[in-house]
């Protein structure tokens, strides 16, 4: 019978694949170009082991996951026949310099000369561990100090410890007054980093933090209003991030699909504030088109609990959202927006690299205590354009600096007409 001769073809040729792979085996796994880089720490990261059957579809997944380390910007393998049927596995990577220096300088509101001076290694011990911290002064002074060791425990767990003595001078709206405060937050942070596989992670934990808020400025009478002169709140924050990661690296070139999901409970013990939740997803997706060019996208929705409150979680920010928009210039609980941008590569030489970029940014806010159609409200639309300048390090890690200015294309009421903003790190 006609299935009993197709069950004898595919059985054969399971049974003669099964051999074919058990034949051929993986006697010797070589990394060569790690010099920080702790050689044992990399053979650990990786699935292809020495014993097994050769796999090339694993071996891709591990260069993959290799070239998304701090500390190597390339990797490519190679195959080798040996005797018997047995092969030797030689993965070559190129490392990033990752001991970075973090200096800003800039004027306030205020015209206070203010600057950011910090050093972080993404590659402490050679075992991709981040340590470092910074100290800022904008008229305030400002510590932190941040530790991240993905493979602490295993190839899977990790651990992360982080805190931070912030102070800043911002705005808050209290419907049609406006008053800056000195604000500043005090937190500790440890989070449990867990590796799932090679596109799926988490991160989870607790933030225990305090806020304080002293008036500094504006026209509003105490007496007569609601609106605290000086407030201190005591928060824990518990935290979940969830990441889908789908991206491929080839130097300052992406493709793929990446998702990033954000959730978080504040507690709080001061009557003034209730416990609320906020969450938002990022959704990542890069083309690379032709030899030159790279097209980015990132879609940001998040919501958060809608009370009527100056102390909104999403801000409206040049370097947070939107390019040009200003500094602080509103708030929200809730958020859309949609940042695009086609980068092309003008130089490429001698591990460093020059971009030009257009792009357009979109985005729109719900009012606290507003309604969900406050995202389609005009008042509330914001849309900037423009152009910008990528200098990048193919050596160094995040060595990339941006330049942009972006300008307002929709009549709204918008609070900057358009504006440069610098940065280290592409935007997104």
């Amino acid at each position: 019978m006609k299935y009993k001769k197709y069950l004898s073809i595919f059985f054969f040729i399971g049974i003669t694949t099964f051999v074919f792979s058990q034949n051929h085996k993986i006697t010797s796994i070589t990394i060569k170009g790690a010099e920080k880089t702790k050689v044992s720490y990399l053979k650990s990261l990786l699935t292809t082991k020495v014993g097994q059957a050769i796999d090339s579809i694993t071996l891709e997944n591990d260069i993959i996951f290799l070239k998304r380390l701090p500390a190597i910007s390339h990797a490519y393998y190679q195959v080798f026949d040996a005797q018997q049927n047995n092969y030797h596995i030689f993965i070559h990577i190129e490392e990033n310099y990752t001991i970075i220096p973090e200096v800003n300088l800039w004027t306030t509101t205020n015209n206070v000369f203010s600057y950011k001076l910090g050093l972080y290694d993404y590659n402490f011990l050679g075992r991709n561990i981040t340590l470092g911290g910074f100290y800022q002064f904008n008229g305030f002074d400002t510590y932190a100090v941040n530790f991240k060791a993905p493979n602490l425990f295993s190839n899977k767990w990790g651990l992360a410890i982080n805190h931070q003595n912030w102070k800043s001078e911002e705005p808050l709206y209290f419907e049609n007054q406006t008053a800056n405060y000195l604000y500043n937050n005090i937190s500790f942070e440890v989070l449990g980093l867990y590796q799932i596989n090679l596109k799926n992670r988490l991160n989870f934990g607790v933030n225990v933090f305090k806020e304080k808020y002293q008036y500094l400025s504006g026209n509003i009478d105490f007496t007569t209003s609601e609106i605290p002169e000086t407030l201190d709140l005591n928060k824990a924050l518990l935290k979940l991030v969830y990441t889908y990661d789908s991206l491929d690296y080839y130097y300052q070139y992406v493709n793929g699909f990446k998702s990033i999901l954000y959730t978080q409970y504040v507690i709080t013990e001061n009557d003034f504030q209730n416990d609320f939740y906020i969450f938002w997803n990022d959704f990542f997706y890069y083309k690379q088109l032709g030899d030159k060019g790279n097209w980015a996208n990132r879609l940001r929705f998040g919501l958060s609990s809608n009370k009527n409150t100056p102390f909104a979680p999403f801000a409206l920010d040049n370097n947070i959202n939107l390019r040009g928009v200003g500094i602080l210039v509103d708030r929200g609980t809730g958020s859309i927006v949609l940042n695009s941008e086609y980068r092309h590569t003008i130089y490429d030489k001698n591990g460093f690299a020059i971009q030009t970029n257009v792009f357009s940014d979109f985005g729109s806010w719900r009012n606290p205590g507003g309604k969900l159609n406050d995202f389609f409200q005009e008042k509330n639309i914001r849309i900037y354009s423009g152009f910008g300048l990528r200098f990048i390090s193919k050596k160094i890690y995040n060595a990339t600096f941006r330049i942009d200015y972006g300008f307002s294309v929709l009549n709204t009421k918008a609070n900057s007409k358009g504006g440069f903003v610098f940065g280290i790190g592409q935007y997104f």
